[in-house]
Formats: C-alpha cells, structure tokens, sequence
C-alpha cells in the first residue's frame, strides 16, 4: 500500500482486485469439490463491507481517504455459503452451472478494476508529463 493522499483510489482499487482474486480462488476451489460428499461453497464477502465504510455525506474524496487509511480491515471475509443447504443427497451444495457465471462475472470485476487502476496511472503520468 502506497501511503500517500494521491494514491488513496489506487489503494482501495487494488484492495478490491486483491478480493476479486480472493474470490476467483475460492470459487476455482468450490468447484474442484463439485463431487466432495457434505462439501458446502465457499465466497467472499468484500464489496458489502467496502460499500458501508463509502456510505455518507461526506464529498467521494474524504470518504475514500478515510476508507484507505483502514484499508487492512478489509481483507475479504471467507464464509461459507447456505451451510445447511443441499443440492444432493451426498450434502454438496455446490451448483457446477452457478459457480462457473459466477466465475465469468468476477473475471470481468476483476478486469475492470485492473483496468481502472491502469488508467488512474495513466492520469498521474499525464499530469507529470506536462
């Protein structure tokens, strides 16, 4: 983490594509246990606990800064999922067709994000180069 005010979007972007990394692990792993009997999914909760601590009326400015200066407490919380849900017989409830668009949606989250850390950099050195 880069301990600068001018780095704050960078910060909280690039704690985000960390938790969307998290996310595709955990999900590549739920379905690696499609066949393990009583096995139950896994995620990461992440985007909830960003979006409270960006809640407010403060200017988006302040309220990134404040979040970047607690950017370690948001690491992403592994939970499992519907615990006492099943989908088999054997306990297992994890969906092959639901983990894998979930899958699809978190690469194009993650994408983005790096995407927009790229063309925050893309800023900075435009304003250093003139």
């Amino acid at each position: 983490m880069i301990n600068t005010n001018i780095y704050n979007y960078i910060n909280v972007l690039n704690k985000a594509a960390d938790a969307a990394n998290t996310r595709n692990e955990i999900i590549t792993n739920n379905l690696a246990n499609v066949d393990t009997p009583n096995y139950k999914r896994k995620d990461v909760s992440f985007e909830n606990y960003l979006e409270q601590a960006l809640l407010g009326g403060n200017p988006l400015e302040e309220r990134v800064a404040e979040v970047n200066t607690h950017l370690s407490d948001f690491g992403g919380l592994i939970y499992t999922d519907s615990s006492t849900l099943s989908y088999r017989l054997d306990g297992n409830n994890v969906d092959a067709d639901t983990e894998e668009a979930m899958l699809a949606e978190n690469q194009i989250r993650y994408n983005t994000l790096v995407s927009l850390i790229g063309q925050e950099y893309a800023r900075y050195k435009t304003v250093l180069s003139n």
